[in-house]
């Protein structure tokens, strides 16, 4: 059935780009996250690079965002409040889909 067929192609096409977008949504917000976790930790340069890198990876641990918080929560400590890093995780996503979606 060349209709079915083709709908069915369209659709694996749009899901791989759906979730190709959605990885560099992800990795972008947590570059972000990684570079405003670095200023409480008082790193810059290529420093507050490496660890925005690091940030990155402990996204791969498990599914979901949790690892991302257990990482900056646990290298932050005392100095920034559980809320106030899940806000800024909330606010690191928006940032980073308006400018994947401003690339695209």
């Amino acid at each position: 059935m060349p209709g079915f067929d083709d709908r069915r192609d369209a659709f694996e096409k749009k899901f791989a780009r759906d979730e190709e977008l959605q990885f560099k949504v992800d990795a972008r917000a947590n570059r972000i996250l990684g570079m405003w976790a670095a200023g409480y930790l008082g790193l810059s340069g290529e420093a507050a690079g490496n660890y925005a890198s690091e940030v990155i990876g402990a996204d791969f641990e498990e599914a979901g965002r949790e690892d991302v918080f257990r990482k900056l929560a646990g290298d932050l400590g005392d100095a920034v409040e559980e809320m106030a890093i899940r806000r800024q995780m909330e606010l690191a996503l928006e940032q980073a889909r308006q400018e994947i979606f401003e690339e695209s």
